[in-house]
């Protein structure tokens, strides 16, 4: 970083109010911790499963960082990344907009980012936290550190990374991708495409092969207390995160306990048919080392417990069920809800004595 760019950083953060997540929300039926006692919590995935997840996780705990992939080609993410060469900021621009609290600043940040411009021209459906991240990027010349200033921007309850530091093209191998040759497996290339298939998704890797791991994102889930994955689309944000060595290392290595969040339905096109324990074994063909020590499920999402139970005791993991849908009957995850449930784990599964 230049001595030019370091001196508009440092004045850039002097004029942004102060940090607004100082202090979690707590979740309906849950006790507040005490200054120091909440755990360090690094949330992995995409999308709106990860939106989901952290809405649901800034209401427990202030020490909070999500781990974002990064391999969207669709929409205004890779409009931005084909004609700049950049990251696809879609889901980490969710990530972030998850995260804002839920005072007037927060909510009308996280509509101001989300906003997408209706147009005839260039700008249409870009959304407007899209081109911020992005211009950000271009004047700092820092992933993580605009970002990190993006936050402070909108009060966000918890830090945003992007996994790899490197743009990430997702190939899968998909049975019948091609309905008039239902046995033929062949190569799906990018994840919009990989997510609406109409065949059966196989196996998914990244290229490049070997992707560099952001070393924030590395270091955070090293030093966590807890680890939560998923929901989210399974092959296209869920998996991505085991595809990269040093972050599956990490996974591997990190003395946090690790939480497998599941969908509440089976994804049209990529998950189509998909059981609770199907899930896991795709997870486990991709990352057969892997260890979890919980796997949460929303109990009416479950019809068979005990092969969920089987499925799980492959990772080394305890099956908790708990309501956590909305009761609106959408496949959606009520936030308040999902935040009760995590706390139970993190109480109920945590280490004894402090976090650390």
């Amino acid at each position: 970083m230049t001595g030019r760019t370091a001196l508009r950083l440092s004045r850039l953060r002097r004029e942004i109010p102060g940090d607004r997540a100082n202090q979690p929300v707590v979740a309906r039926g849950a006790k507040p911790r005490r200054r120091g006692s909440q755990p360090k919590v690094v949330a992995l995935g995409g999308g709106r499963g990860l939106s989901a997840s952290l809405a649901a996780l800034r209401r427990i705990t202030g020490d909070l960082t999500a781990v974002v992939t990064v391999a969207d080609d669709g929409g205004s993410s890779g409009r931005l990344r084909d004609e700049l060469g950049v990251l696809p900021p879609g889901d980490l621009r969710k990530a972030l907009a998850a995260l804002c609290g839920d005072d007037a600043w927060g909510q009308t940040w996280a509509r101001v980012i989300q906003h997408r411009f209706q147009s005839k021209g260039d700008l249409h459906e870009h959304a407007v936290g899209n081109l911020l991240i992005v211009a950000l990027w271009e004047q700092l010349g820092d992933h993580v550190q605009a970002l990190d200033l993006v936050g402070r921007l909108l009060g966000a309850h918890g830090r945003v990374l992007p996994m790899s530091a490197v743009p990430l093209e997702l190939q899968a191998l998909v049975k019948g991708h091609d309905p008039d040759r239902p046995d033929e497996v062949e190569t799906v290339r990018g994840q919009a495409n990989v997510a609406l298939t109409p065949g059966e998704v196989q196996s998914v890797h990244v290229v490049p092969h070997d992707p560099p791991a952001v070393p924030e994102a590395v270091a955070a889930v090293l030093d966590a207390d807890w680890v939560v994955l998923g929901p989210g689309s399974w092959f296209s944000s869920v998996i991505p995160h085991l595809l990269v060595p040093e972050l599956l290392d990490a996974l591997s290595r990190t003395r946090a306990r690790r939480v497998l969040s599941l969908n509440l339905a089976p994804q049209p096109g990529e998950t189509e048919g998909f059981s609770p324990q199907r899930h896991l074994e795709v997870l486990g063909r991709h990352a057969p080392k892997l260890a979890l020590d919980v796997v949460l499920a929303d109990e009416a999402a479950v019809p068979d417990r005990d092969s969920l139970a089987d499925a799980a005791q492959r990772f080394g993991a305890a099956v908790e069920l708990a309501p956590v849908a909305r009761t609106d009957g959408s496949p959606r995850h009520d936030p308040e809800l999902l935040a009760a449930a995590y706390d139970r784990i993190f109480r109920m599964h945590g280490r004894i004595g402090p976090w650390r």
